[in-house]
């Protein structure tokens, strides 16, 4: 029996409980670890924040459902914004807000 398989990417990097949630992503194709808006778009920087995008999601051949975290502990090194900007200072506390917590980790060697 196939019971699928994952590759870590170390996206997740603490125990805080991880709630997840629906989203539609419009168009394009977004990869596992973007910040997303409530509209399902790439957040650019100092924008408003709705989720974690669990994993790859490809809309661009239409609208795709994708299921966002809510909630948890993330690496920041293994977020996306749009435009592959860094995360600033005023975009960890609106992640903060929604118990999103971003995390520096340490690359394995």
């Amino acid at each position: 029996m196939n019971t699928g398989s994952t590759t870590p990417d170390n996206l997740i990097a603490g125990d805080f409980p991880r709630a997840t949630a629906w989203v539609t992503v419009p168009s394009g194709s977004l990869k596992r670890g973007t910040v997303v808006t409530r509209a399902g778009a790439a957040m650019a920087p100092g924008g408003t924040p709705f989720g974690v995008l669990e994993k790859d999601t490809d809309a661009s051949g239409g609208p795709a459902t994708a299921v966002v975290y809510l909630s948890g502990e993330f690496a920041r090194r293994h977020l996306i914004l749009a435009g592959n900007a860094d995360i600033g200072d005023a975009d960890w506390d609106s992640l903060r807000a929604l118990n999103i917590y971003v995390k520096d980790t340490v690359p394995a060697a």
